[in-house]
C-alpha cells in the first residue's frame, strides 16, 4: 500500500497523470472516513463494538486530548527555543508513549486474548516512569524552591505545559477506575500520575528559561462593606 502511495505521489508531482488516471490512483488509497461509527458505536482493539459513550472511549478520547495538548505545548517550546530543547525531545517521546497507552486502554485486560494482552502491555518494568522521574529531578535541581501556590503562567510554553498537566490529571481520573477493575494495566495509571508531575515541573522550567516570572497565588481581599448609621425613628 505504501509503495503504491509513494509511486502515485511521484507521478502526480511529475505531471505524468491525467485527471482520470489520478482518480484511479487515489481510489486505491484507504479513506479517512469509514462510516462504521455512524450508528454511535466504535470498535476496541479486540474487535468488540461498544457505544461511543462507553467509559473506555471516554478514557481513550481524553488520552487523545492529552497528546494533542502536549503537541501544542511542544510547538510553543520549539518557538521559545533556547533552554528548552531537551523538553521538546522528551515531549515527543511522551506523545509516542501515549499512543501505547491508548492501545492498552483499547484492549480490555479482562477479556482480550493472551497475544493481544502481550502486544499491548505497557511499561511492565516501570522504565518509562523512571525516565519521567529522572527528567523531573534534573529540572528541579535548577529551579528555585516552591514556597507558594503558583498559577499557570510564565509564557506561552509554560502555560501550555500547565494546560497539558491538567488534561493529564483528567486522563488519570478516567483511567483509575478501569485500572481498579483490572480492565487497564495499573502501570498506565501510574505513568499518567507521574506525567502530570513532569508537566508541572517542565512548565516551571520553561518559565525560568524564558526569564518570565511565575504568578503566585494571593488570596483576594474581601470587599469592604461600608457601615451605615441608622437614624432612629421618632
Amino acid at each position: 500500500m505504501f509503495s503504491n502511495a509513494f509511486r502515485s505521489t511521484a507521478q502526480l508531482r511529475a505531471g505524468a497523470c491525467s485527471f482520470s488516471t489520478t482518480r484511479l490512483l487515489l481510489a486505491g488509497r484507504p479513506k479517512i472516513y469509514t462510516k462504521t461509527g455512524d450508528k454511535g458505536t466504535s470498535a476496541l482493539f479486540t474487535g468488540e463494538r461498544r457505544p461511543k459513550n462507553d467509559v473506555v472511549f471516554d478514557a481513550l478520547g481524553t488520552n487523545d486530548e492529552l497528546s494533542s495538548s502536549i503537541g501544542l505545548a511542544r510547538e510553543f517550546c520549539l518557538d521559545q527555543g533556547e533552554g528548552v530543547k531537551g523538553i521538546v525531545g522528551q515531549l515527543e517521546q511522551i506523545q509516542c508513549l501515549l499512543q501505547d497507552v491508548g492501545s492498552n486502554i483499547a484492549t480490555p485486560r479482562d477479556s482480550a486474548t493472551a497475544p493481544r494482552l502481550a502486544r499491548t502491555e505497557f511499561d511492565a518494568d516501570g522504565q518509562h516512569v523512571e525516565d519521567l522521574e529522572a527528567w523531573i529531578d534534573a529540572m528541579d535541581q535548577e529551579l528555585p524552591p516552591l514556597t507558594s501556590f503558583i498559577l499557570p503562567s510564565g509564557g506561552k510554553a509554560a502555560a501550555a505545559l500547565h494546560v497539558a498537566r491538567s488534561v493529564s490529571r483528567r486522563t488519570e481520573r478516567m483511567v483509575v477506575p478501569l485500572a481498579q477493575e483490572q480492565r487497564v494495566d495499573r502501570s498506565v495509571a501510574i505513568y499518567l500520575n507521574r506525567l502530570s508531575d513532569y508537566l508541572f515541573t517542565s512548565g516551571r522550567y520553561a518559565a525560568m528559561k524564558a526569564g518570565r516570572q511565575e504568578v503566585v497565588y494571593k488570596k483576594p481581599r474581601a470587599p469592604r462593606v461600608k457601615k451605615t448609621t441608622s437614624v432612629p425613628e421618632e
